[in-house]
């Protein structure tokens, strides 16, 4: 199963995230799918790539909890369901 899941990038006390996908399997540090994103907690910055996040979305990839919430800000899941006036939860 494929998961879309932060991984620790940076020096010590200043890290920053890229979101990936990547095997449920692998540990946090392990080779990953692809790349689909980064945030930087620091300086609050977010880069999306929303065509890979919508494409493992749609073959069945699982966001974990952090990474749900960034997609959820950047409005990914209003473009998954587009119907829906509510974003999911």
């Amino acid at each position: 199963m494929v998961k879309l899941r932060l991984k620790r990038c940076g020096r010590k006390q200043r890290a920053i995230y890229r979101i990936v996908a990547i095997d449920v399997r692998s540990r946090r540090e392990g080779r990953d799918l692809r790349k689909v994103g980064f945030y930087d907690p620091i300086k609050n910055q977010t880069y999306l790539n929303v065509s890979a996040i919508l494409y493992f979305l749609e073959k069945g990839a699982q966001p974990t909890g952090t990474a749900h919430d960034i997609s959820n800000k950047a409005g990914v899941f209003t473009e998954l369901y587009p119907n829906q006036t509510k974003l999911m939860k």
